[in-house]
């Protein structure tokens, strides 16, 4: 975590929404805005789905990106202000996440590789539940998990998908990575594990035919698996910035104490 250096070229891009791009046409304007490409800083405009697609495209490029919430969900968004834009990006503090590498083989014996920021989840394709076998670093932890889906959720993650599935929230500093069941039938009590995010998750799907279960990375989703890995990535990275006096930490924390 660190504080960016002084002023640099700055690039604004936008969701489809039509306040995102009005904003995304006067800032530019106002602070002499460049292409990313030539961007020291990416200002994201949007919501958390955009702020998402952006850590995905601009992932391993070195280029930090600040977002300001013009959407209706903003957990990873900075406050939307305009008039002191250059001090914030000054002032903002920075933090690398590292994402979860997904390899998926399909029934078909294709393998195919995404990264995630939040989580990879395992659902469910039909009303019947799924039926899956999960290892840890090779050893099977359970044999039989009768259920709606499980995910593996990153800190940055734990808050989406995995929170509203009744998984814990992890400070993003945290050397942990969540694995949650989604509406498990069989074993009932079982509630999920906190895994140490060195490990590799590989979950198995049975009756594959019977019971068909898609995997999805973030946004990228692949059809009819049997088999998927999951472990973080310590070499690719994405950088995203915040105010320093509503950081990363702090909305982890007061998201614990909400009611």
């Amino acid at each position: 975590m660190a504080k960016r250096p002084g002023k640099t070229a700055v690039a604004f891009i936008a969701s489809s929404a039509g306040e995102a791009r009005a904003a995304q046409k006067r800032l530019t304007a106002r602070f002499n805005g460049t292409s990313p490409e030539e961007a020291g800083v990416i200002v994201a405009l949007g919501g958390d789905g955009l702020m998402l697609q952006t850590l995905h495209a601009f992932m391993d490029t070195g280029k930090p990106i600040y977002g300001m919430n013009c959407g209706s969900v903003g957990f990873l968004m900075n406050e939307f202000r305009e008039d002191d834009l250059d001090a914030r990006l000054a002032a903002a503090v920075e933090t690398a996440v590292h994402p979860l590498a997904m390899n998926a083989r399909d029934i078909d014996g294709k393998t195919q590789r995404a990264y995630a920021i939040n989580e990879v989840s395992l659902l469910r394709q039909s009303y019947q539940a799924a039926h899956l076998k999960v290892s840890i670093d090779g050893q099977v932890r359970l044999g039989e998990l009768v259920c709606d889906g499980i995910l593996v959720a990153t800190p940055a993650g734990s808050t989406a998908y995995n929170l509203s599935v009744h998984g814990p929230i992890l400070p993003i500093y945290a050397p942990l990575l969540a694995l949650t069941p989604i509406s498990a039938f069989r074993p009932r009590t079982w509630r999920g594990a906190l895994l140490p995010d060195h490990v590799t998750v590989r979950v198995e799907v049975l009756e594959p035919d019977k019971r068909p279960v898609n995997a999805a990375a973030d946004n990228v989703e692949f059809k009819s698996v049997v088999e998927v890995t999951v472990a973080q990535d310590k070499k690719a990275r994405s950088l995203i910035l915040f105010d320093p006096d509503h950081s990363w930490d702090e909305r982890i924390l007061s998201e614990q104490f909400r009611f």
